[in-house]
């Protein structure tokens, strides 16, 4: 599990350049484009106007349309960026970013009551745990990049991404609901956080089944790191399925 810089250590919003330098990344992965990246930021700098009445007042709910169409063309790259770890396995159309939120978001949708954890928030937080990866890309272990500097680069991500949406209620919002699961102490983080890791092995059944491949090594990154009743129970039962086949 990668490390987690706190709150009062997050970096205030980055320059272009520190954004652009995200693209640097090993070529194996699909990280969104300069270009994307250069028109996410001259949108955010000419919006800057029409946003400063939404910063001024950090309750206002209100996102400008201008705002909501950049920041909705930014997460684009999410639907079009596939997840590194199928890539790296050779699985053929690998499930993208916006994918995996997508069935986690499901996944906190039908799940049952559960004490103390608020299934809305948890629907909220599986659409934004990864929503960094629009620009940065989807970096894994493997990639040599340290578990801060991922961090680091992430949480500047986000700022942006925050920024280009105009600040207020909404942009604070997912940047805490992102900080919250980050940091993995509330119980709402600790059910999204074995979605992610359920979703992920439910993927690799469901890609052994139909290309049969042999994606043991995902499984065994999981075994015994479920922090929740539902997360073991599904997690079983995935585990139950496969061992059918």
């Amino acid at each position: 599990m990668w490390s987690v810089i706190s709150r009062s250590s997050v970096s205030s919003l980055s320059t272009l350049p520190s954004i652009n330098k995200f693209t640097s990344f090993s070529s194996k992965s699909p990280f969104p484009s300069p270009k994307l990246l250069h028109m996410a930021s001259s949108s955010s700098n000419s919006n800057n106007n029409n946003n400063n009445n939404n910063n001024d007042d950090p309750d206002n709910a209100s996102v400008s349309p201008s705002s909501a169409i950049d920041f909705l063309t930014l997460c684009h790259s999410l639907k079009t960026t596939k997840r590194a770890g199928w890539v790296k396995k050779d699985v053929q159309n690998p499930e993208s970013i916006a994918d995996h939120m997508y069935r986690m978001g499901l996944m906190a949708l039908i799940s049952s009551d559960m004490p103390g954890v608020n299934r809305d928030k948890c629907v909220k937080m599986a659409i934004v745990h990864d929503m960094a990866e629009a620009i940065v890309g989807d970096i894994t272990p493997c990639d040599g990049i340290s578990k801060m500097e991922k961090n680091r680069r992430e949480s500047e991500a986000l700022d942006h991404m925050c920024n280009l949406l105009g600040g207020g209620s909404r942009a604070n919002e997912i940047h805490d609901l992102w900080m919250e699961y980050e940091e993995g102490a509330s119980l709402e983080a600790k059910v999204v956080k074995d979605f992610d890791k359920l979703e992920m092995i439910l993927q690799a059944l469901e890609y052994e089944k139909e290309q049969g491949k042999d994606l043991e090594e995902f499984f065994q990154s999981t075994a015994g790191k479920f922090q929740t009743d539902i997360g073991k129970a599904w997690a079983l039962e995935i585990a139950s399925r496969r061992n059918k086949n």
